[in-house]
């Protein structure tokens, strides 16, 4: 079979569709993931005993175990153990909150504890509370180190989405295998779906290098 590029134009609308199903479960995936992963990695950093160790557990669990065993659970393991039945756009968006805040903890423990302790120090003797020294001297200046790796587990995440073909989530990669299933236009499909990764990835790097960039990290 010859390679004919004029057929990727016609199913272009079809492709986007994907890589917006694929945006949305980043998206949402990543703001609950940076969100849980803040609340571990700050238990790790300053938490208790009991808190330190819910987190190291729920973090080792998940780096332990690949993506696409946790969203398998997720989608079918977890309504038999409790009766809740999940979608499977659901099922990829809780997998992606799961396992990015696993790896954005680890990430915001080492940002945090990479401050000077002497700053910390000098806010309590000021008598400030300590949530008021992480929240306005420690935070502002761990936010600087946590743009690059932070950005990088966005890029990951943004890719992991790809996997979600597993359970059927109707995104970029699930759709470019149903087009090419139906005209076996696999090199032509093929280049095209990785294209569209290639323009979400750089699009998202050329953002976050115009922070790093604003923020003068160094």
């Amino acid at each position: 079979m010859e390679i004919d590029w004029s057929v990727v134009p016609g199913f272009l609308p079809e492709l986007a569709a994907g890589a917006r199903v694929t945006i949305l479960i980043a998206l949402a995936g990543l703001v609950g993931g940076t969100i849980l992963g803040l609340i571990a990695g700050l238990m790790r950093a300053y938490g208790g005993r009991v808190l330190n160790a819910i987190a190291f557990v729920y973090i080792e669990l998940i780096r332990g175990t690949p993506i696409v065993v946790q969203v398998m659970f997720l989608y079918f393991a977890l309504p038999v153990l409790t009766g809740l039945r999940v979608d499977p756009m659901t099922a990829a968006i809780l997998a992606i909150v799961v396992n990015a805040g696993a790896y954005i903890a680890e990430i915001v423990r080492g940002a945090f504890l990479s401050i000077p302790r002497g700053l910390t120090e000098a806010g309590l003797a000021m008598g400030l509370p300590h949530w008021k020294v992480l929240a306005h001297i420690v935070g502002p200046l761990a936010f600087r180190r946590l743009i690059p790796p932070l950005g990088n587990q966005f890029i990951v995440s943004l890719k992991d989405t790809s996997l979600f073909i597993v359970i059927g989530v109707g995104e970029l990669t699930r759709t470019g295998q149903e087009i090419m299933a139906s005209n076996f236009r696999a090199v032509e499909i093929w280049t095209a779906v990785a294209v569209i990764y290639l323009i979400m990835t750089g699009t998202l790097t050329a953002i976050l290098r115009l922070i790093e960039n604003r923020m003068r990290i160094l």
